[in-house]
């Protein structure tokens, strides 16, 4: 079905400030994406397109600013920063990018439960997205649940890095315990998210007991991408 009704193209994706989660899966689930969409016969084999990330000032003091030299490689040059004043700045800016077809995806950093996220705003970014075919994951930083039209709804928290292969003393490759607790196309439930050579990994860590068969991991790699109007 995931195949047929393609990319969950609004995400949310809620973590503490206090770690680096919610950047990394909200990164990590957009390069999936993005890396594995089919090319039509028309495009450029190598997508050239930019990635806006935009945070409000709240949210760069506590998590700090996107470190370009720790991107991939092939992320590296394409990121184009907005650092907004207030939710409302943030907001418009991402709104904005998601107009612009001219970007690969849009990933925006957001402190709590700011009264301009209400559920209209977040219905606009939904409809943008949609209508324009860019994908957009917000980070929702030190926020509670609330009313939002986003497709798919993330909890996320770090969880424990295995032993690397060759080097005992280095550190491992990143791991994250993620909640799919609202997704549209998808079924709920819990996972152990990854990243290893450049390739999102999963693990799942329990299923509903109705949804035991279904596994949303293969609506990623099977999506095709959106129409463009």
């Amino acid at each position: 079905m995931a195949a047929r009704q393609g990319l969950a193209l609004h995400n949310e994706v809620f973590a503490s400030s206090c770690e680096g989660a919610g950047a990394g899966v909200a990164l990590s689930l957009a390069l999936d994406d993005w890396r594995n969409l089919p090319r039509a016969e028309a495009c450029e084999a190598h997508d050239r397109r930019s990635v806006l990330w935009v945070q409000t000032r709240e949210a760069a003091r506590r998590v700090g600013r996107p470190y370009r030299a720790g991107l991939p490689e092939d992320l590296q040059a394409r990121i184009v920063h907005v650092r907004a004043e207030k939710a409302e700045d943030a907001l418009f800016a991402i709104e904005e990018g998601l107009r612009c077809r001219e970007l690969a995806f849009v990933i925006g950093e957001i402190v709590g439960n700011p009264k301009a996220l209400d559920f209209t705003a977040s219905r606009r970014l939904t409809l943008a997205s949609e209508k324009h075919g860019v994908p957009l994951f917000l980070v929702r930083l030190d926020a509670v649940r609330d009313l939002s039209s986003a497709r798919m709804r993330w909890e996320v928290s770090s969880a424990p890095s295995p032993a690397p292969r060759w080097n005992g003393q280095a550190p491992g490759a990143p791991r994250w315990r993620a909640e799919l607790f609202r997704a549209r196309m998808h079924a709920p439930g819990e996972w152990v998210l990854g990243e290893e050579q450049g390739r999102l990994i999963t693990d799942r860590v329990q299923r509903k007991a109705d949804e035991a068969g279904v596994d949303w991991t293969a609506g990623l790699r099977l999506r095709h991408p959106p129409l463009r109007a």
